[in-house]
């Protein structure tokens, strides 16, 4: 099955598509149903001029929470990444993603604390935890997090996945939304082995997200799963079909100016033949598959690392704002 018109027209008949930005002006060009944020995207948008307005209101929101610095640090964090999901809700008709700091990734309590923390928050400023997702890195303590959050009605999108493993453990865990990184994974093979150019039907971050989403559709999993970290549009039709996809501005951009033809290529009919063996797995067993996985231990470690240096970049704004 085809699609005509632009491409982006296209890929929205059969997928979910979502803005991969903080910019509510990118947001609002492209029309996705959704949005996700993350600290590197925060960080870039907390600079930009048009949104001084909601650092200000985060700022006076962090120092009336308490007289330590660093305590109204963490505060405006959060008020900011709120702040900016309550906007870009004003925008979407659908959910927004907020991610937990990467410096919790280790420990499902932290964990567990702001993500109720945001949702609080949400509620306050209006917005039903519905239409909240809270992101969290895909460790088995941020899995074993978003369980408990689950049960809360918490809904949890569980990011930097790189492996079956993972995603199993997420499907296990009866997480909402899982966003498996393709560009990331094809990264880690151009650099790390000798083939450098791959077709999108062979890309392996494609290749990853396919057998996920196969897996997930022929063993009747509620969790549903949202390609990320696309590095070209072959990648992204590709996966047309998958339940969603989350795609940066640059990306959607080139999509709506192209008039090629997207076909359906990920279908939960035809997942239901496809040769996969259902598996479960506790923590050790976890543990020892994604230690195996060379690409998903260097990427998740990797993730982590970039996405903590990132907030703790922001601090430092918010810091010398807090002090001035």
């Amino acid at each position: 099955m085809a699609t005509s018109g632009t491409a982006l027209d296209g890929l929205k008949q059969f997928t979910t598509v979502v803005a991969d930005t903080g910019d509510f002006a990118a947001i609002d060009q492209f029309k996705p149903t959704d949005a996700t944020t993350n600290p590197s995207l925060l960080l870039a948008a907390a600079q930009l001029s048009q949104y001084q307005g909601l650092v200000t209101d985060a700022i006076q929101y962090g120092k009336s929470t308490s007289d330590n610095l660093e305590e109204q640090v963490t505060a405006t964090m959060d008020k900011l990444f709120v702040s900016f999901g309550v906007e870009i809700l004003k925008i979407v008709p659908g959910r927004v993603s907020t991610e937990v700091d990467a410096r919790l990734s280790f420990d499902k309590q932290a964990s567990i604390e702001k993500a109720r923390k945001f949702t609080e928050m949400y509620e306050k400023a209006g917005i039903s935890r519905e239409r909240v997702l809270i992101k969290l890195g895909s460790t088995w303590e941020g899995i074993k997090a978003a369980e408990v959050l689950e049960k809360e009605g918490i809904h949890c999108n569980l990011t930097l996945l790189f492996s079956f493993a993972q995603a199993v453990a997420c499907a296990e865990a009866n997480v909402t939304l899982i966003s498996p990184f393709v560009g990331r994974i094809l990264d880690w093979h151009v650099k790390n082995t000798e083939k450098k150019v791959y077709d999108p039907p062979e890309d392996p971050g494609v290749v990853s997200v396919t057998k996920i989403y196969n897996y997930y559709k022929k063993y009747d999993y509620k969790t549903v799963v949202m390609g990320a970290s696309f590095r070209n549009t072959g990648e992204i039709t590709e996966l047309a079909g998958c339940d969603l996809l989350t795609i940066n501005p640059a990306l959607l951009e080139k999509l709506k100016l192209s008039d090629e033809k997207v076909d359906k290529k990920l279908d939960p009919e035809k997942a239901k033949g496809e040769d996969l063996t259902k598996i479960t797995l506790n923590e050790s067993q976890f543990r020892w598959l994604q230690n195996e996985d060379a690409m998903a231990n260097d990427k998740l470690s990797e993730g982590i690392r970039k996405f903590a240096a990132d907030a703790i970049k922001l601090e430092e704004v918010i810091r010398a704002k807090l002090s001035s």
